[in-house]
């Protein structure tokens, strides 16, 4: 994500410059390739199929990018067992 500036006041009459980071438009999963598919089994944790899969355990937000989900605890929720959890092909 690149890193934005702006100005605002500083509330004793000048400004002062704020640094953050820009909005990211997650991907449509459509557009997403395959790279595999995880049945969902009791006591997946994200982070550990990730590192699994794309070994990197803090590339999460991949998945939960195809799984069209925020809260990366749904995706291996107990009423998710069984069901293939979609690991993308990072994009570059």
């Amino acid at each position: 994500m690149p890193i934005a500036t702006t100005t605002v006041p500083d509330g004793v009459g000048g400004s002062r410059t704020v640094r953050y980071l820009g909005r990211r438009f997650p991907p449509q999963p459509s557009t997403l390739a395959t790279l595999a598919e995880h049945p969902v089994t009791r006591g997946d944790r994200l982070d550990v199929v990730t590192a699994r899969y794309l070994g990197d355990p803090t590339q999460f937000w991949r998945i939960c990018d195809a799984g069209l989900v925020i809260h990366p605890d749904e995706l291996t929720a107990a009423d998710r067992i069984g069901e293939l959890l979609r690991i993308p092909v990072p994009q570059v």
